[in-house]
């Protein structure tokens, strides 16, 4: 039986693997395989379907740049309708024909000798020259490890994985966690609810949400004038930028903090239920959320907020640290995700069979988040120190987009069959990376916060501008590279320094 053999294959269609594919396409290259485990595309934005799911960056910049959309509905992108924006881009770009879906990726492996990827799924085994993992960091739903979890009697499950035949209405539910899900979810969950208890360890920073919809006249216009809503997305982009001088410098972050600060006293007027809701670290820290619904749900007659810890979960109860006993029907967890163990790691087998997450013990590292000593012709998109708390991630997965194809027309000018960094150049892009996160507000402000790895070192965030993430990775530059197949190579493409 002969094998399926293609010149790219890509794992994922959210927005990093469509964005490949189409970029793929665009540059006239069709000789690609996406390979999918859902019967759908979306990734992140198909499989969270919690009530209330929506983006906390802009609609006008949460998109790609080459195929923006006129029509978003709110300033604030709601799940289902960036859901069925990816999938217009997978309909615009013709990429159905070349999507493997319901394929579970099982193993891939480096084959040396034949300088292809060895890829098996749960469909079928192929071959590819060049392997693009658009497996994102916010995949796997995270369980707290809570003694008892897995025993409660009643309906349990993770905010990644909403059940939606579970009957909530009048129902006494138990919410562990506080993150970005969380604060979208728990105001909706009140107005069903008969007792909602919200179990808090830490309290985030939470700014206000300027939503609302988006008029008919400014559709309108952008459809007419793209340019108009391309003049849009830039000023939303540049106001992002400005966010970043409150990570950097602190008086700045004081002035965040001031304002975080002013609006829960405007919405809280408990004291001792205020006090429960500030934090003690530095704004930043942890990643800010956006919400103008959440503090005032938690001052309702049917909302408790507990800070106690869980010390275990026997049968329907929930038992805390100080020895209460909560009673529940339904226990939701909107704890996240495991952002420093990408569960593509294990999976992924480069050269002597190591695989990624044997190379990434005990910290995950790549050259311009990108690519991987012992790895070859493989490319991560929204790898290694790649994440951004302040702008939009689309922004950095268009400028891995331009890295990875003019790494492959590298390759096709030089006929070059394997491109692998060299060490030393990741080790060094890495230590200056590490350098500046040192003293940075995700290492030294006074949290602990899923940017961080089981040893402390941020190995999920880029410690600068995303309009530095994107000159870092403006230029493919072969001397970072070892080349097997080539021609004698040409004179260097210089590649902006990190500094």
């Amino acid at each position: 039986m002969t094998t399926r053999h293609v010149r790219v294959a890509i794992i994922g269609s959210g927005f990093s693997g469509l964005g490949m594919a189409a970029q793929l396409t665009r540059h006239g290259i069709r000789d690609f395989l996406v390979v999918e485990r859902a019967p759908e595309v979306g990734g992140t934005w198909r499989d969270n379907t919690y009530p209330g799911a929506a983006c906390d960056i802009r609609s006008d910049l949460y998109s790609f740049s080459f195929a923006p959309n006129p029509g978003w509905t709110h300033r604030y992108g709601r799940q289902r309708e960036i859901l069925e924006y990816l999938k217009g881009v997978a309909d615009r770009f013709e990429l159905r024909p070349r999507i493997l879906f319901g394929a579970e990726l099982r193993r891939a492996d480096w084959d040396d000798d034949a300088a292809v990827w060895r890829i098996t799924t749960s469909v079928e085994t192929f071959t590819a020259d060049v392997l693009v993992s658009g497996n994102g960091p916010l995949i796997d739903p995270k369980w707290p490890a809570i003694p008892g979890i897995e025993t409660f009697t009643g309906p349990r499950f993770h905010s990644a994985r909403w059940r939606h035949d579970t009957y909530l209405a009048g129902k006494r539910i138990a919410v562990i966690g506080t993150g970005a899900s969380a604060i979208q979810f728990v105001p909706e969950l009140q107005k069903i609810a008969g007792r909602l208890t919200i179990f808090q360890r830490t309290p985030p920073w939470i700014i206000p949400r300027a939503d609302g919809a988006t008029s008919g006249g400014r559709r309108r216009w952008f459809a007419r004038l793209p340019v108009v809503q391309r003049l849009a997305r830039t000023a939303i982009f540049w106001s992002a930028e400005a966010r970043f001088l409150g990570f950097r410098f602190k008086p700045i972050g004081r002035v965040f903090e001031a304002v975080s600060r002013r609006y829960l006293r405007s919405q809280v007027a408990d004291p001792v239920l205020r006090a429960k809701l500030t934090p003690d670290y530095r704004i930043g820290c942890k990643r800010i959320l956006i919400s103008s619904d959440y503090y005032a749900t938690l001052t309702k007659p049917c909302v408790e907020l507990v800070t106690d810890a869980i010390a275990s979960i026997e049968g329907h109860e929930i038992v805390t640290a100080d020895g209460t006993r909560r009673r529940f029907d339904v226990l939701i967890s909107g704890t996240g995700f495991d952002a420093t163990h990408p569960s593509i790691a294990p999976l992924v087998h480069g050269r002597d069979g190591v695989s990624l997450a044997e190379a990434w013990s005990p910290h995950m590292s790549a050259l311009r988040g990108t690519t991987v000593h012992g790895f070859p012709n493989l490319f991560l998109l929204v790898g290694p120190n790649t994440a951004l708390g302040h702008n939009s991630m689309i922004y950095v997965i268009e400028a891995q987009l331009g890295y990875v194809l003019q790494a492959l027309r590298f390759m096709d000018a030089t006929s070059t069959r394997v491109i692998e960094p060299r060490a030393a150049a990741q080790a060094a892009y890495n230590e200056r990376i590490q350098h500046e996160l040192s003293d940075s507000v995700w290492t030294t402000g006074g949290c602990r916060s899923y940017y961080l790895d089981d040893g402390g070192r941020n190995t999920t965030l880029w410690p600068r501008r995303a309009g530095s993430f994107r000159a870092a990775v403006r230029r493919f530059d072969p001397t970072e590279y070892e080349l097997s197949g080539a021609a004698p190579a040409r004179a260097p493409v210089r590649q902006p320094a990190l500094s």
